[in-house]
């Protein structure tokens, strides 16, 4: 009953530990608000920057795993590259183990006079107190917050005194003892450290349980080492867990966490265990405090990060060498690397080069448009991640290629290449809209799979002309954006509005199979849905091809072509107009019903011809079979005739030769 009081008391000084870990980091993430992230993702241009930022967050967030999350999410979003979030987990390494200094103080004791008030109990109270008068009467969010820091380092060093008088015991108990020097094999004692830190979710609760178990008198430097090593690798586990959904580059970040502990634990375990072999080290059997457990926890994670600093670059090939790159992503990166900043001095070239990144976005926008039109044809989860993957891509590109743009405007610009700036900022809005139209047709997909959406057949067929004229119409206007073709972009419109006739029409027609009862009332907002998402790409069509006729004419010719093509309807306009109605016709459904009913009518036709001539055929084999069969009884009887009368003749010249014999006799 002892040791379970004792584990409950621990387990519950562990969850206390936790909590108030997690309350005050929350509590300096507001205080600071977005400044944090804002300073992780701006100043991280070298890798020193990175370490000493990496290692400042997570000192005062309290948690590597945190910082190390966040930085994931960076490198998932395209705002960070992967060599970058290098530095700052390997400083989030290093600031981690001030919290086990912060877990020292915990440990002052005092009996009278100062000594007392400076105790931990003292201190935990008043930082207490102060904190929940913040936290109940301030009316700013500040204070509120700041209020929660102090309630949560209270919370943390109640649960270091709770795990502390926990163990307490332990330190006269023979088995405990006992048990303790099995961690003193390397082996035991970090597959223990990675083992505790993966169920705990955090180093610095681990390394605050060592410096309590410290306490005892009981842990050695030959014990506190391997944990120590251990414990760096299982803090890995939550970074691992908050990758599974990012994307490759995510996941190569969580996996630097796992590998700079790993080869620190790998290289720090061979070399002194190798050198103590030949040497015998005098302090292995050191009894530890937690002062020592927490300058241990320092010197480890501070000379991992000193050996491996050097190899960053490796580190970075080595990731993206077991997460390799499909050609996909080789071919994202091609148009990031586009983007280069010794561009800028020559705005033409850099222009130049924002058009061919901006080509690549729109073929993406474009692709995944018409990859969810198959997912709305016959839908297949992994279709359907993909086109989220692709949308996180295509999102990319508006960070990358707007700030680049930003840049290029504030260099000295020709009248001509300010409009061309101005056409691809006005751009790239509507490709990232075509993107998040992609997804909306997948959601849709999604919706009509789940829910078993079934539209009649004269639903079904005017979708799929929708589908068709939307289609060509992204064929057209992604075409003329990367050529560059005015001819193709006054074509543009034309279709546009075919489409806009096109989706109005649907809708009605859809709203009086709803009044007849040819759909169902649930099915309607699906396509309605799907209809309102196919004007809104006709839409970002129509802009996009007008931001590409403004670079050539004035605003005020914009207008009036849009004015003279909607309400005079010029030659050439009317010419495309009618022959994308021809192509796009969505009357034809009765005819092509007829049709059907024409080919089922003939299958059927001759199905029965078939089945007709097979009994025929049927019928003349079984009367040849007869025929076959009375000829061959024929046949037998005369052969049974014949064989008589030969067994006749045989048997009369078997008696005259008996007579002859007889006579002769």
């Amino acid at each position: 009953m002892e040791g379970i009081s004792i584990v409950l008391e621990l387990l519950s000084g562990v969850a206390l530990f936790l909590f108030g870990m997690s309350m005050m980091g929350d509590g300096l993430k507001k205080v600071a608000g977005n400044k944090l992230e804002l300073i992780l993702y701006k100043l991280t241009n070298t890798p020193l920057k990175g370490v000493l930022l990496g290692a400042g967050v997570t000192a005062v967030i309290q948690s590597s795993s945190a910082t190390s999350v966040m930085v994931v999410g960076f490198v998932n979003s395209g705002m960070m590259k992967v060599v970058q979030a290098i530095g700052i987990i390997m400083g989030a390494n290093i600031g981690t183990s001030i919290t086990g200094w912060i877990l020292c103080l915990s440990y002052i004791d005092g009996s009278e006079g100062i000594a007392e008030l400076l105790s931990t109990a003292t201190i935990s109270a008043i930082i207490a107190i102060v904190g929940i008068c913040l936290r109940m009467f301030s009316k700013k969010t500040t204070y509120r917050s700041i209020g929660d820091i102090m309630m949560g380092f209270a919370i943390l060093m109640t649960g270091m005194q709770m795990m502390s008088g926990a163990v307490a015991p332990l330190k006269e108990n023979p088995q405990f003892l006992k048990a303790l020097t099995m961690f003193s094999n390397p082996f035991m004692g970090i597959l223990v450290g990675i083992v505790f830190t993966a169920i705990l979710q955090s180093a610095s609760a681990s390394i605050g349980i060592l410096q309590a178990l410290s306490m005892t008198g009981s842990i050695t430097f030959a014990t506190a080492f391997p944990i120590t090593m251990g414990i760096g690798v299982g803090a890995a586990c939550p970074v691992l867990l908050s990758s599974i959904g990012s994307n490759k580059n995510g996941k190569r970040t969580a996996l630097i966490y796992l590998l700079n502990d790993v080869f620190g634990m790998l290289l720090w375990s061979v070399l002194f265990y190798v050198i103590n072999a030949f040497v015998h080290f005098d302090f292995l059997d050191m009894v530890m405090s937690p002062v020592l457990v927490a300058l241990l926890n320092s010197v480890f994670r501070i000379a991992t990060v000193i050996i491996l600093f050097p190899f960053i670059r490796l580190i970075e090939k080595l990731v993206f060498f077991i997460i390799k790159e499909t050609r996909s992503e080789q071919a994202e990166q091609a148009d990031f690397d586009l983007l280069e900043e010794r561009f800028l001095v020559n705005p033409r070239l850099a222009i130049n080069q924002t058009h061919l990144a901006l080509n690549g976005m729109a073929r993406k926008a474009r692709k995944n448009i018409l990859r969810s039109l198959k997912v709305l044809t016959k839908y297949e989860d992994s279709r359907y991640q993909k086109i989220q993957e692709k949308e996180d891509v295509i999102d990319k590109y508006v960070g990358k290629v707007s700030r680049y743009l930003m840049k290029v405007s504030e260099r000295e610009l020709t009248v001509r290449q300010t409009k061309q700036v101005a056409k691809f900022l006005n751009t790239i809005t509507d490709f990232e809209r075509l993107g998040d139209d992609a997804v909306d047709i997948a959601d849709i997909a999604k919706d009509v799979e789940e829910q078993e959406v079934e539209f009649s057949d004269e639903g079904e067929y005017e979708l799929g002309v929708a589908k068709s004229a939307v289609k060509e119409l992204l064929n057209l206007t992604v075409f003329a954006f990367t050529e560059d073709n005015l001819e193709r972009a006054f074509r543009v419109e034309p279709l546009v509005e075919l489409v806009g006739n096109l989706c109005s029409a649907l809708k009605s027609r859809h709203i009086t199979r709803l009044h007849t009862g040819k759909c169902k009332l649930e099915y309607g907002f699906a396509f309605n849905n799907l209809l309102s998402v196919f004007e809104n790409i006709a839409s970002h069509c129509s802009n996009v091809a007008e931001a590409m006729m403004e670079m050539e004419y004035s605003s005020s010719y914009i207008k009036e072509y849009h004015r003279s093509v909607r309400e005079n309807r010029n030659e050439d306009y009317n010419r495309y107009y009618t022959q994308y109605e021809m192509l796009f016709d969505i009357n034809g459904f009765e005819e092509k019903k007829r049709e059907k009913e024409k080919r089922e009518q003939e299958a059927l036709e001759r199905e029965l011809e078939l089945e007709r001539m097979a009994k025929e055929g049927e019928k003349e084999h079984t009367k040849g079979k007869e025929k076959d069969i009375e000829k061959g009884k024929k046949e037998d009887r005369k052969e049974k005739k014949k064989g008589k009368k030969e067994g006749t003749q045989e048997k009369k010249e078997a008696l005259k030769q008996n007579k002859k014999e007889n006579a002769a006799g």
